[in-house]
């Protein structure tokens, strides 16, 4: 075990510490559904026949998880009746979830999306809303569940199962999907979500949060929930600056966002089959975004947090010509692997960057909520301008259309710049005011 410590401290954490083996478990349940409702999705709808303008639009079904931040102070403040008093609050909650992503796959299973699209919509609205209401209860969990020095490792461990839950929906899905049938492909995952339901019934409900003596009420108002996580951001970041920290926040992932809708349905154009999408994307494509995301992390520890920011920031904007120079040269699997690489190792680095930025934009007091906030902004103009990104790649053709989403990155290195040296000012001040008092 010595040797495993040393090796792979998170492996002996997660053998040592329960929580993080529950927190991997729920990490899995938490990813599962997400790629089930995009890009696989997307895969599946565009072999179907169903027009480009039509998957981008369907892609709205996606705005729960952007504005999951409308309900989750109902999720904090109240009960589930009868569930709640065997196994608390936000288990209970957690369970109600996990049984509805079921139904909502079950559901897509047994769908048409080539003679009943509506059928589809429907499912699939249904399962973007259970799963970002899962992704909430887990959120506040996991918060929860540990001190804050224990945080970082119980992030980790979340992301580890998420990333296993992303080859499972991804190239799992594929694969079974290519062999057998789109309806066993959703069936099987599915029956995977008992991963999650077993980690939450053999998890314990973490104490109620403020139920110490620090007079904090254990069930704040909903008035509370929705008020003042908003009113302490602007009181911390001050009125000038929470204006471009939150057009960053908001506009930092949009390149990806608009661009993700469309990438399936061009591999499925181009002619690759389903083994080769599988293959190259989501096996291989997964093992770069997590290098991807390793560089993020260790980027963020050398160089600080706002270098990281504007390097993730050129980097995920410039990845998107390589997806260009795919749709224009053709069905090449080296180009497709090229791109792969290109596209996720920049995604992983941004989305570090991006969610280490947003963590530091909270206060311990709000931490759940606030960051709620936070990630239901940054996916907010991408789920909005990504349903037309149909209309645009049918307008402009493929190669065009990347190049134009690659634009994008433009304001977002601008922002960065802009609050990087916002943020310099006030140090730059309070050490030439130490250094005239000394």
């Amino acid at each position: 075990m010595s040797w495993i410590a040393r090796r792979w401290p998170l492996a002996a954490d997660i053998f040592s510490d329960p929580r993080l083996a529950l927190m991997l478990a729920l990490g899995f349940s938490s990813g599962l559904p997400i790629r089930l409702v995009f890009s696989t999705q997307s895969a599946w709808l565009r072999g179907a026949g169903v027009s480009l303008v039509d998957i981008g639009l369907i892609s709205y079904v996606a705005f729960a998880y952007s504005l999951k931040f409308l309900w989750a102070p109902i999720i904090d403040a109240r009960d589930v009746p009868v569930l709640a008093r065997h196994l608390g609050r936000r288990r209970a909650w957690m369970l109600v979830a996990q049984i509805a992503i079921i139904i909502g796959l079950v559901g897509l299973s047994f769908g048409d999306p080539a003679n009943a699209l509506y059928w589809t919509i429907a499912f699939a609205f249904f399962l973007a809303f259970a799963s970002a209401s899962q992704d909430v209860v887990i959120d506040g969990f996991r918060i929860a569940s540990a001190p804050p020095e224990r945080q970082g490792v119980m992030s980790a461990a979340a992301q580890l199962g998420y990333s296993a839950a992303l080859l499972c929906a991804g190239a799992g899905a594929l694969y079974i999907a290519d062999l057998v049938s789109w309806k066993a492909a959703y069936l099987a995952m599915a029956g995977l979500m008992v991963v999650g339901i077993g980690a939450n019934l053999a998890a314990r409900e973490p104490a109620p949060q403020g139920s110490g003596n620090d007079g904090a009420p254990a069930r704040p108002s909903l008035a509370t929930s929705f008020i003042e996580p908003l009113a302490d951001l602007v009181r911390r970041k001050g009125l000038a600056m929470i204006v471009p920290i939150l057009l960053l926040v908001a506009l930092y992932r949009l390149p990806d966002f608009v661009s993700g809708v469309m990438a399936y349905p061009l591999y499925v154009d181009l002619g690759f089959s389903l083994s080769d999408i599988a293959t190259v994307t989501k096996l291989y494509g997964v093992i770069v975004s997590l290098i991807g995301v390793s560089a993020g992390g260790i980027a963020v520890t050398r160089l600080g947090l706002m270098p990281t920011m504007l390097i993730g920031g050129i980097a995920a904007s410039l990845s998107h010509l390589s997806m260009a120079l795919l749709a224009a040269s053709g069905a090449k699997l080296s180009l497709l692997t090229l791109a792969i690489s290109v596209e996720n190792f920049a995604s992983g680095f941004a989305g570090t960057a991006l969610i280490a930025y947003m963590s530091s934009l909270t206060s311990p007091f709000f931490a759940a909520t606030q960051y709620a906030l936070l990630s239901s902004l940054y996916a907010l103009p991408g789920k909005i301008i990504g349903g037309l990104s149909g209309l645009m790649a049918k307008e402009f053709g493929y190669p065009a259309f990347f190049v134009m989403t690659s634009t994008i990155g433009i304001p977002v290195v601008l922002l960065c710049l802009y609050v990087w040296h916002r943020q310099r000012e006030p140090k730059a001040e309070a050490e030439l005011a130490a250094g005239t008092s000394a």
